[in-house]
């Protein structure tokens, strides 16, 4: 795929790098971005060290490579303290709870900046934090999310309920109130989609590993209830594979049914 090497600013004046595909001929753009401690490129789980953290290959690109070849332009951007981003001075990150949200909006104003793009019709592909930093932003700016067609995101978390579970599996279940107080700046109660997700006025489609061990179903159900409208859809994975990062590849693998809805709603 031809790709450009593009940079663009938060209002903050944090710098993100982005990959823009262009697919010739389509007024259609998916704009990108991942989860925590991935970038636009994925993960490399395969290698050392980074397959102590998670054993799996994530490879973003076969999903840019799905929308480009069903002709939807892609904007894919790393947020902030990961991949070629600017990291913020203090590292603060809010698995996009905090100024994550900022990000996404960027992503919209260098859209609108863009002759050939702004008016484009836009999707999202926004995983994990990074569909926890659009929903924030759909509160912080919902007047961005008026032309947006169609939301597409792998497993929500809430890191109130990831910490909860990760402490229980440690047997350090009482150090959970220990855990809440080291955190500063924002608090893990605030660190959920559950805030944000009544906030989502656009077609939304889910899909959640069942089995994942980081996180239970009953988080990503309530996200998803939480959601108004009858536009939206849930897909669980239900292989028994207990490990989270196999949701982020199941739209490269099986990118059929994110493309049908972005077909759907995209006209």
């Amino acid at each position: 795929m031809a790709f450009e090497d593009i940079t663009f600013l938060a209002e903050d004046s944090v710098k993100l790098a982005a990959w823009f595909i262009p697919a010739e001929g389509s007024d259609k753009l998916i704009i990108c971005n991942h989860p925590a401690t991935l970038n636009r490129y994925g993960f490399p789980g395969h290698l050392k060290p980074w397959s102590d953290f998670q054993d799996i290959k994530v490879k973003f690109g076969k999903i840019h490579k799905a929308l480009h070849d069903a002709s939807y332009n892609v904007l894919a951007y790393d947020m902030r303290n990961h991949g070629e981003s600017d990291g913020i001075a203090d590292k603060a990150w809010g698995q996009g709870f905090h100024d994550e949200f900022k990000d996404v909006l960027a992503a919209f104003d260098y859209v609108k900046s863009r002759d050939n793009l702004k008016t484009m019709k836009i999707g999202l592909f926004n995983p994990c934090a990074g569909g926890g930093a659009a929903m924030h932003a759909m509160t912080e700016r919902p007047e961005d999310f008026e032309d947006v067609k169609a939301f597409v995101c792998a497993q929500p978390a809430s890191i109130n309920i990831m910490s909860k579970v990760a402490l229980d599996a440690m047997g350090l279940d009482s150090f959970q109130e220990a855990l809440a107080e080291e955190v500063r700046g924002l608090a893990l109660t605030e660190m959920t989609p559950h805030l944000h997700a009544g906030n989502i006025t656009i077609p939304t489609y889910i899909v959640q590993n069942r089995d994942d061990v980081w996180t239970i179903p009953d988080d990503v159900q309530e996200t998803y209830d939480l959601i108004p409208g009858k536009e939206k859809k849930l897909h669980w994975l239900e292989d028994g594979d207990t490990q989270r990062f196999i949701g982020y590849n199941f739209f490269g693998e099986h990118p059929e049914t994110m493309i049908e809805w972005f077909d759907r709603h995209i006209k």
